[in-house]
């Protein structure tokens, strides 16, 4: 086969799934412009590969990436391009294509920024000051961090700076009690009912087990459940490695700080502890005191926002960690935790964020909160002014207009009245989407469905690539009572496509008369 082109040559066809490797990586190379001399810049390359949020840190690409930048030649030529992508042909191909979750990640990020910058404008709120530590933190402190089920990242503001991870890992905690246990064992210790109460409230179901695992009591059970009958430092440890590969193997540490101030101000959560044990609430042989104690260093563990948007990640894509491509838990747990951290994740305002939000979300009175739309992104807000239910302020501000903008709310596609951007689209593929449904409804004379389409905000004038309208199919195809919907709208009646018709040019070379009768009386309206 193949492997060259000359200058002039027809361009190489779009790759197919069947494609052998060859010819696929010959329609990527021809992507990137090669010149004269069937050759691409290596910056060029690059630059390319960045835009679409893939990152030098990528596990998946760090050999790719260091390849490039340490290339002798500016240049590669066909066969050169070929060898260096090899070890990960099929992502570097769906970067070049567009075909990444967020196509155009550039436009995406661009607005992200704008609503951080929104956000940021906010004021009020009040620092955690029931654990020392906490209330010494910078309260103008703001980062924002996204990760796709891709591996494309983005993040803004101090998204480089460690944080007190706090509740938010008690989702990660209660995954680990499933993966190690199961659903029915961990939940014969935990309910799984929003408890409608302060997430520290001294209180238990009316089986006398924690409402569940993403309050206080609920966690401390979990962590009671993780490991049992190892060292409390191995136990430990193995919580930290698994926020390491949740997060792709970046950084997360731990602050002993942090840890010795809560400990010194565990007064709730020590009675918390005590009062599940005396209803015999834990598992037999459960040691208290080092549970609570494991429970308070898993709340001390510390990460930034960027190390949080990929474990938030790995939960919207099914417990495949996004930057490594490797499972780290099983759907079936991922299901489960996103299912509570849906109805429990926000302390006592989870009612109000899910119907105003509508995702699953887990916040910490750190001022962290992170967020996850299944089968898209992962995202991380961090603003340590919290609201009176210990929520960041920023952080929920920014998640509100997030799924203002973006149609992120769980139930956005199921209403099918949204007019909020589809960032999952190309620019073209929403401009074809919108025009393709209307045209195609008119020609077929499916009244309803365009009543639909215009109730759900789809510009009804909106023509396609040959600056044909729904007017122009309508009157073409003859029907009437389509176009005597559109023109009821008011849209413009004679609209010119690219090959100077008119709706009436094209109902009167087809014989249309009730429709030419309809239009034309309407041009004699206007004129």
């Amino acid at each position: 086969m193949r492997t060259g082109r000359n200058a002039g040559d027809t361009p190489t066809q779009p790759p197919r799934e069947g494609d052998d490797p060859a010819t696929r990586d010959r329609a990527v190379f021809d992507s990137l412009e090669p010149d004269s001399h069937d050759e691409v810049r290596v910056p060029s390359m690059l630059e390319r590969l960045l835009e679409t949020g893939l990152r030098p840190d990528d596990s998946r690409l760090q050999e790719v990436f260091r390849t490039l930048e340490n290339a002798d030649a500016r240049a590669i030529d066909f066969d050169s391009f070929s060898t260096v992508i090899g070890p990960c042909r099929g992502l570097i191909e769906r970067a070049l294509a567009g075909r990444l979750t967020i196509p155009d990640f550039s436009a995406f990020t661009a607005e992200v920024a704008a609503l951080f910058e929104h956000s940021l404008e906010r004021r009020d709120g009040t620092l955690a000051n029931y654990i020392p530590q906490l209330a010494r933190v910078d309260p103008e402190h703001f980062a924002v961090a996204i990760c796709t089920a891709d591996g494309q990242m983005f993040s803004i503001g101090d998204a480089n700076l460690d944080f007190s991870v706090q509740s938010c890992a008690k989702p990660l905690i209660y995954s680990l009690a499933l993966e190690e246990h199961g659903a029915e064992l961990v939940h014969r210790y935990i309910g799984r009912e929003p408890s409608g109460r302060g997430f520290n409230e001294l209180s238990l179901d009316p089986d006398g087990k924690p409402h569940n695992p993403m309050i206080n009591s609920g966690a401390i059970m979990a962590c009671a459940l993780l490991q049992r009958g190892q060292d409390i430092a191995d136990r430990f440890e193995f919580v930290l490695d698994s926020f390491r590969r949740l997060a792709g193997g970046r950084k997360v540490g731990f602050s002993n700080a942090v840890y010795l101030s809560e400990r010194r101000s565990a007064d709730r959560n020590f009675a918390l502890g005590y009062l599940m044990r005396e209803h015999k609430a834990f598992p037999d042989n459960t040691q208290l005191i080092e549970t609570l104690e494991f429970y308070l260093q898993c709340c001390s563990v510390e990460a930034n926002a960027e190390v949080m948007a990929v474990i938030a990640a790995t939960l919207a894509n099914a417990g495949v960690c996004p930057t490594t491509g490797l499972r780290q838990l099983e759907p079936a747990t991922v299901q489960n935790c996103l299912s509570l951290m849906s109805s429990c994740g926000m302390y006592d305002f989870s009612g109000e964020f899910a119907f105003t939000v509508g995702l699953p979300a887990k916040s910490g009175v750190s001022g962290a909160i992170i967020g996850v739309v299944p089968n898209v992104l992962g995202f991380c807000c961090w603003s340590p002014r919290l609201d009176e239910h210990g929520n960041s302020v920023r952080g929920l501000d920014f998640c509100r207009r997030l799924v203002e903008a973006y149609n992120f709310h769980a139930f956005d596609n199921l209403t099918g009245m949204s007019e909020k951007k589809d960032p999952r689209l190309t620019r073209a593929q929403g401009f074809a989407d919108d025009a393709g449904q209307v045209t195609w409804a008119a020609s077929f004379g499916d009244l309803k469905g365009i009543r639909q389409l215009v109730a759900r905000g789809v510009d009804p004038e909106r023509g396609n690539f040959d600056g044909r309208t729904a007017l122009h199919l309508a009157a073409a195809e003859g029907q009437i009572e389509v176009v005597e919907y559109l023109l009821s709208l008011g849209v413009e009646p004679r609209p010119v496509d690219r090959f100077g018709n008119t709706p009436l040019d094209d109902a009167r070379r087809e014989g249309h008369d009730e429709v030419i009768k309809a239009l034309a009386s309407r041009d004699s309206r206007q004129d």
